[in-house]
């Protein structure tokens, strides 16, 4: 069991009750207030019976450590704020003690009327600033959080109301969660690093030890936890790729010029069993125009756009029979001035018709196997007329050093009519752009059996946004 200390900024008292009305009318008028009910997980095994606590909602054997503290928002509390809520662990926790709430990292946080009014506003603040995602209930009588506390914080809960005739009434509360496990945090590495890329670029995070498929609870609390925010703003969601890996793209391709921000909450989150995350480094980078080029192989041509506008077309030479170019979308992983090229690195033996070993300028690589765009001068004649290489796409050299000038990494190549295997999503580059979009979401660990998202998004104005 860990300790908490729930602290109320207006101080809170008993309900006005009908006895009190009735007692005399010449007297002071009654004080705006309302009830609440505070309700708080005090120990582990709170998720035995499955499902989740809910104030008024108790079951034997699903919330053995629920419990409810009464805490009375007046006018007097209207934009209250606690100052300092770690000074009330002393000699006021001791002096309140009705007041402790023992509390779980990895319980719920829910606050409800206990009588007539309404709930305006309720925002969950930690130390640090971050604000802890939550929602109102259908008929504003319910708060509860949609995203995970963390362990070893102290919130600031400002609760906003009306009484029943209107009146704006508020109260602060405080409270420290208890501190995480001791042992090693789960955390997330991110890529690309800072800079500036192609509109095809993939969002990575690379855990610090795997979190098993069979763990869903986990993987959904940390997916949500890893935080992908663009200006301007488009769809996107994370997708599993195995225990330790997940990568993030939008539904297509970025827009020009746009700014990606992608931040880790997982710090305190508790994931399950005493795991518990760990600080990881936030990462910025800027999305550069959108360079596109399709080649096609059927037609020897690789046209290349700009933004959507055509600004070059290529006479290339692709894979032929037996080295057929892999179809489909890949994005540019890196440039390299000069590569030495040889067959035995792809399966083809040395002493036969096919081996190869040269020096290749201009290397633009799209797959960490082996397949490059690339300056091709013994291939010049076959060039916009038939396919000869071993599955690199070959051009002039004077082509080949334009086309590693213009593009970046991220940008975007694609391959039809080769007659080439499909690009796989994962395993040698980024072919995640091959998934279509049910698919992609059908790996997020916050989607149902069909792939859909749990749920809708909150309406923003009952929705106070994680930062």
């Amino acid at each position: 069991m860990t300790g908490a200390m729930l602290v109320v900024a207006a101080a809170p008292g008993r309900a006005p009750d009908a006895d009190t009305t009735e007692r005399t009318l010449a007297g002071p008028p009654r004080e705006a207030a309302v009830t609440l009910l505070v309700g708080r997980v005090l120990e582990e095994g709170h998720e035995a019976g499955g499902g989740r606590c809910a104030v008024r909602m108790f079951r034997p054997g699903l919330c053995s450590g629920w419990q409810e503290q009464r805490v009375l928002a007046t006018a007097r509390g209207v934009g209250s704020v606690l100052k300092e809520p770690a000074l009330y662990e002393g000699d006021a926790a001791r002096a309140a003690r009705e007041q402790v709430l023992p509390t779980d990292a990895g319980g719920p946080l829910e606050i409800t009327l206990a009588d007539s009014g309404r709930l305006t506003d309720v925002t969950v603040q930690d130390g640090h600033g971050r604000h802890l995602a939550g929602e109102l209930g259908p008929h504003s009588e319910r708060w509860q959080n949609t995203e995970p506390l963390r362990a070893g914080e102290t919130y600031t809960v400002q609760v906003g109301a009306q009484d029943e005739v209107g009146t704006p009434v508020g109260v602060t509360m405080a409270f420290r969660t208890g501190p995480p496990a001791d042992g090693g945090r789960l955390t997330a590495e991110f890529g690309p690093g800072p800079g500036t890329y192609g509109a095809g670029e993939i969002v990575t995070a690379s855990l610090s030890r795997p979190v098993p498929a069979d763990d869903l609870p986990a993987r959904a609390r940390l997916e949500q936890a890893l935080r992908v925010t663009s200006e301007p703003h488009v769809e996107g969601a994370w997708h599993w790729v195995d225990d330790s890996t997940l990568h993030y793209r939008p539904r297509t391709y970025w827009p020009a010029h746009t700014v990606v921000r992608v931040r880790s909450g997982l710090d305190g989150v508790e994931l399950g069993d005493h795991d518990y995350g760990g600080p990881s480094d936030d990462v910025q980078f800027t999305i550069a125009d959108r360079i596109e080029a399709v080649t096609d192989s059927a037609t020897h041509r690789m046209t290349v756009r700009r933004n959507g506008r055509i600004i070059r077309t290529i006479p290339v030479t692709t894979g032929k029979a037996g080295f057929r170019t892999r179809s489909g979308i890949k994005v540019v992983l890196r440039k390299e001035p000069k590569v030495r090229m040889r067959g035995d690195t792809v399966g083809i033996q040395r002493g036969t018709k096919e081996f190869y070993d040269l020096p290749v300028l201009y290397a633009t690589r799209v797959t960490w196997s082996g397949e490059y765009i690339h300056a091709a001068p013994w291939s010049v004649e076959a060039q916009g007329e038939e396919n000869v290489s071993h599955g690199c796409t070959g051009m002039s050299t004077e082509d080949a050093a334009w086309f590693f000038d213009t593009v970046r990494e991220g940008d975007i190549v694609e391959v039809v009519n080769s007659g080439g295997a499909k690009m796989a999503p994962f395993d040698n580059g980024f072919g995640d752009w091959n998934m279509d979009w049910r698919t992609w979401l059908a790996g997020s660990a916050l989607a149902d059996a069909e792939g859909n998202p749990h749920g809708s998004p909150p309406s923003p104005s009952r929705l106070h946004p994680t930062t």
